[in-house]
């Protein structure tokens, strides 16, 4: 069997115009720390906390930091006194629900003092006719982070860049290496949050991987792969690369051996067939399609992980700030 070639790639011109873009829009992190003010670090993707220099702080009160994550994964943009409300108490709320509110807003801004104690802390935590708005430099937040490399990855990777993809992918993945919001109480809006992320995540992983197989580095990714498709038996995509990893490495009768298992579970537990893509490249690797030995895109080996969807904004909790 031939090997598959490293694809030749350099960082496209796309990639450095959104390299750029991206760093002015961070730039006003930057401007704090020239001032010699404490920079506040935001984190969610793990345990929810505000961070200065080596210290994390979290509130005590479980419904303080149920509101201050909700606040965060929507950071610089307005939540509703509504949501907020509807994701501490569902569709039930106390009669004092509003007053109760503003109490959490206050330890919150409690909080902020001190570790901010040059600046008042409703500049940070604000709020605004119909809610609040928790205003931090982008690069100050994790999922902003996570955010921005996960979209120019996506870029590069549409633009052909495999290696600049791979590079922005694993920095994303390598922010985003936590369970999310681990430390708080979930309401509607966050567990829906929580979804949009490991799905975001699943797709990076994915499509990182799918970047790695076209550079040739099908050795590479199938430990992970297989770990990957164990954990995820009804996950086509991971079971798709896994099959061609496999075929690419001389192992054609072990990815015969996946396709079998997928379609068995999916037969089993769904009743579904293996999607076409899954049954086309089965007949490819039964025939040796000479296809499958080259690094270069083929159209139905093509990720199952759509880009488009991977570009999609998240629902938020409030309108976006313009």
């Amino acid at each position: 069997m031939r090997r598959a070639r490293p694809r030749e790639t350099h960082t496209c011109q796309l990639t450095k115009d959104l390299y750029a873009k991206s760093s002015r829009f961070l730039l006003c992190g930057k401007f704090q720390e020239q001032r010699g003010e404490r920079a506040v670090d935001v984190e969610v993707l793990g345990h929810v906390a505000l961070k200065v220099g080596d210290e994390r702080r979290t509130p005590s009160a479980p419904k303080a930091r149920q509101v201050l994550a909700l606040l965060l994964v929507n950071a610089n943009r307005m939540v509703s006194t509504d949501v907020l409300i509807e994701e501490l108490w569902a569709e039930q709320p106390p009669r004092s629900a509003l007053s109760a509110l503003q109490t959490y807003v206050f330890q919150l801004r409690q909080l902020l003092m001190k570790i901010r104690p040059g600046e008042s802390p409703k500049n940070i935590l604000v709020t605004t006719p119909n809610g609040y708005e928790f205003r931090v430099p982008s690069e100050n937040v994790d999922l902003q982070r996570y955010e921005r490399h996960r979209l120019v990855g996506q870029q590069a990777f549409q633009a052909g860049d495999s290696a600049a993809a791979v590079e922005q992918f694993r920095a994303a993945l390598h922010i985003f290496a936590a369970p999310p919001l681990a430390n708080v109480r979930r309401g509607i809006h966050l567990e829906a949050e929580i979804v949009r992320l490991e799905e975001s995540r699943i797709g990076v992983q994915e499509t990182r991987i799918e970047a790695e197989l076209e550079l040739g580095r099908h050795h590479e990714v199938l430990s992970e792969l297989s770990g990957l498709a164990s954990q995820r038996p009804q996950h086509e995509g991971f079971h798709r690369q896994l099959m061609l990893a496999l075929y690419r490495c001389g192992r054609r009768p072990q990815a015969l051996k996946v396709f079998n298992q997928l379609r068995q579970s999916l037969v089993t537990e769904l009743g579904l067939d293996p999607s076409r893509e899954l049954q086309m490249l089965q007949q490819a690797i039964l025939s040796a399609d000479p296809r499958l030995d080259t690094a270069e895109r083929v159209p139905f080996l093509r990720t199952t992980t759509d880009p488009v969807l991977l570009q999609v904004p998240w629902p938020t909790a409030g309108p976006w700030k313009v």
